[in-house]
């Protein structure tokens, strides 16, 4: 005898409990392992004085600078573009080879693996353009690489706005562009800051597009501009725990470095869904 509707649906509900337990418990595991091993190395000194004796021993001061600066420099380039390329794929193009073409190559860039992103950022941002190992040949790198992801989640955003918006904007004869700008943008502002916590946390944690591009080994002092080059967390981690210094010796600095790491992606986090839970309670009004 079949189950009854009630019964599966016990069922279903209860493996997804499950399911989203355990991915709830992994991420608290990997917290806890990741607190307990680097917050001895938390302190006034670690966050605000130069690295000495090749990263052993100093802080990781200039290695903050310049992953905040990555961020703010990738996400000036990738947001604008992302959206600006979903509101034209979401509202202006329609079912044609063209559109489909944008769509794969979306896809595809999607699925590149991020080492290769930091291959073309080589030849193209650092030799060919003639920017050099610097930080903008690194933000423009990253900014290509989380460009998929904004535009998706803006799509998504722009999709679900209710089709009643648009047209009761254009039946009191204001025009397409207007109906976007100032009924259709700010009803699909919290998917799209979505899709921008998405973005930051992969710029945060990127390692291979800035090895190819940018990152400094060892630099205890901050870029000059845009043309320098940086130190930031995600390779500055990559080289304690693999490079020739004493891994033993480095541990705490290795966990509390992914701490730090880890402390500014969730306050961008924070800040991301304050913004998105504003215009989201704006638009209950």
């Amino acid at each position: 005898m079949g189950l009854n509707a009630k019964t599966s649906e016990k069922i279903a509900f209860a493996f997804l409990g499950l399911a989203a337990l355990t991915v709830a418990g992994f991420v608290l595991v990997i917290l806890y392992y990741i607190v307990s091993n680097g917050y001895s190395a938390i302190s006034i000194e670690f966050l605000t004085e130069m690295p000495r004796k090749m990263m052993t021993e100093g802080g990781i001061y200039p290695a903050i600078v310049g992953t905040v600066y990555l961020i703010i420099g990738s996400m000036l380039v990738a947001l604008p573009m992302g959206v600006l390329a979903a509101i034209y794929l979401t509202e202006y193009s329609g079912e044609n080879r063209t559109t489909w073409a944008i769509e794969m190559a979306i896809n595809n860039l999607a699925g590149t693996p991020s080492v290769v992103f930091g291959l073309f950022g080589l030849a193209m941002f650092v030799k060919y353009i003639g920017f050099g190992p610097s930080l903008l040949s690194a933000s423009l790198t990253l900014a290509l690489l989380i460009v998929p992801v904004i535009i998706r989640s803006s799509q998504e955003a722009l999709l679900a706005v209710p089709p009643e918006y648009r047209e009761a904007s254009l039946a009191l004869g204001i025009s397409k562009w207007q109906t976007i700008r100032h009924v259709v943008l700010p009803a699909s502002i919290p998917g799209i800051v979505t899709g921008s916590i998405l973005g930051i946390g992969r710029v945060a944690g990127e390692t291979a597009p800035i090895l190819l591009t940018g990152a400094a080994y060892f630099l205890p002092r901050f870029p000059d501009s845009v043309y320098s080059q940086f130190m930031a967390l995600p390779y500055h981690l990559f080289v304690l725990a693999t490079a020739g210094t004493n891994i033993a010796q480095t541990r705490h600095l290795q966990y509390g470095t992914a701490l730090v790491l880890l402390m500014i992606v969730l306050s961008v986090n924070f800040v991301a869904v304050l913004v998105r839970r504003h215009y989201r309670q704006k638009l209950k009004i």
